[in-house]
């Protein structure tokens, strides 16, 4: 095939593309983000993929190497079904969270679209992965996936030893508890000996110098001694395990006297991998808002360069208007806000009120407002937010009437709907506290604790989930979750329903009534 020759200063022209163009444009493109954007990436490996090699990495939750499991081949089925039947597309590449970088391109991308990914994935998201807290404080990106080698090679090994059976059972259920399998708030570490022994000391001559010799002299309440030995058996053996837990899988993988070695390694092999996916979760307006600002700026900034076509501009705005096509709540094929709509509006309207504010923007924003500085707000707002917090401080009035937000109450007794907050101050406040809720993962999933066990008599293993706004749990997921839990623990679980706000208990449900 005869090449058609470049335009002087142009990275490529056509659509076809080679590892020499993709290296190229990478560079080019590379040294735009770091001069005009300041980013902070790790090294990256690009990697070019074919459609049937990204279903397989959907299947695998993205990784390139995961351990073998029957999930994972039942979404392969389900995605394959769907691509094949023209259900939906495919991604136009995929990245993974580790240093270095790795990102999949896909073979079937023009030479414009590989060179929009890139500066997508393997810059946007780079950054972002490598710079915000939440990954910096839950995943060690350099060595994830050595130890994703490691849990694939041990699955492989325990499966051989114990059978297929056995290890599909135990990743059965801790594959049901992954919900509840993180550490939401960092743990305190462990004291060492001299520490430990220092705060005895401590609490032995807080104990002396508030003694009072007459409270011995006060005839003693049988029923009171009792309920006070009760009591401070109790509050021992709750501090002795660190109670209330909130990670299901790691109390069981300490504490479960019923599982072998081997079974508890996989425990905390799952455990691991859903403690590494935890921030994505909660990241996802302001990840994928990050790449899709990287990569208009970037690809903007190559166009304005004379770097590329105006032909592969108007393709890569085209894919752009794709990704942030934003459906009305009226259109069939509305399923939500989309998030790389909403996060590039964000970090738009940023940039608007840095550099050219209103006085409403003042008023709302008075540490940005003017300052000029967008790239540096933007930095600190990478690094220092995930979608909560960003939009509970950053969603502007401009930004609510652009999109026509408004809050509806719903109440489920109620014969009607009532428009509660509409486009004046108090109702932008309540408007952006809403929409910052509904990204606040810890309220819309489950609070389910490990509350109270007793290893020393019959082993009751006691579950509290502590109930927000009346929504209990479903009947049906709460017992199957039961009996995973007793498969794992080996006596009897109860799960008991509680109101977060009085503390009155709802229900309860034990693993014998079924």
């Amino acid at each position: 095939m005869a090449r058609t020759a470049s335009k002087p200063g142009l990275l490529f022209s056509g659509s076809d593309w080679d590892f020499q163009k993709l290296s190229h444009a990478y560079e080019a493109i590379a040294a735009i983000a770091i001069e005009e954007l300041k980013l902070d990436t790790y090294p990256v490996q690009m990697e070019i993929i074919s459609s049937q090699q990204m279903l397989d990495a959907y299947s695998s939750v993205g990784m390139p190497l995961m351990y073998r499991h029957w999930s994972f081949g039942k979404h392969f089925l389900y995605q394959d079904f769907l691509y094949r039947k023209g259900g939906r597309g495919l991604a136009y590449e995929l990245v993974i969270n580790s240093n270095p970088c790795i990102v999949y391109l896909m073979e079937e991308n023009t030479m414009a679209l590989q060179a929009l990914v890139t500066a997508h994935a393997a810059l946007g998201h780079n950054h972002f992965f490598k710079n915000n807290h939440l990954f910096r404080q839950w995943t060690d990106a350099g060595g994830i996936l050595s130890y994703l080698e490691f849990a694939k090679g041990y699955i492989a090994r325990c499966e051989e030893r114990h059978g297929l059976s056995a290890v599909e059972s135990i990743l059965d259920c801790a594959h049901a508890l992954m919900e509840q399998g993180v550490f939401r708030y960092h743990r305190p570490p462990k004291l060492s000996s001299e520490r430990q022994r220092e705060g005895l000391r401590e609490r032995l001559e807080y104990e002396e110098r508030s003694y009072n010799d007459l409270w011995r002299t006060l005839p003693p309440s049988q029923d009171s001694s009792k309920t006070e030995k009760k009591d401070e058996g109790l509050a021992e053996r709750k501090k002795s395990l660190n109670l209330p837990e909130e990670n299901l899988l790691y109390f069981l993988e300490k504490n479960s006297l019923v599982l072998e070695p081997w079974q508890r390694e996989i425990i905390r092999i799952v455990r691991i991998v859903a403690q590494y996916f935890y921030p994505q979760r909660q990241t996802q307006v302001m990840n994928e808002g990050c790449a899709t600002f990287v990569h208009y700026t970037l690809m903007n900034a190559l166009f304005d360069h004379g770097q590329i076509s105006e032909g592969a501009m108007l393709e890569v705005l085209r894919n752009h208007s794709n990704v942030i096509f934003q459906p009305a709540f009226d259109d069939p094929r509305f399923s939500g806000i989309n998030p790389y709509a909403l996060g590039l509006d964000m970090m738009q309207d940023i940039q608007r009120i840095s550099t050219a504010p209103t006085a409403e923007d003042r008023d709302w924003f008075p540490d940005i407002a003017g300052r000029g500085d967008w790239r540096d707000v933007l930095l600190d707002a990478w690094a220092n937010h995930r979608d909560e917090s960003f939009i509970r401080q950053h969603l502007s009035p401009a930004l609510i009437r652009k999109w026509r937000m408004f809050v509806l109450a719903d109440q489920a007794d109620d014969a009607h709907y009532e428009v509660a907050s509409i486009h004046n101050e108090r109702g932008y406040q309540k408007i952006r506290a809403a929409l910052a809720q509904s990204y606040d993962i810890g309220a819309s999933r489950p609070d389910i604790q490990v509350v109270d066990v007793d290893l020393l008599g019959n082993r009751h293993l006691r579950l509290q989930h502590k109930v927000k706004e009346g929504v209990l749990l479903d009947s049906g997921s709460r017992d199957a979750t039961l009996r995973h839990v007793r498969s794992l623990w080996g006596y009897e679980v109860s799960l008991a329903s509680v109101d977060a706000e009085t503390g009155a208990t709802l229900s309860e449900r034990s693993s014998n009534d079924f």
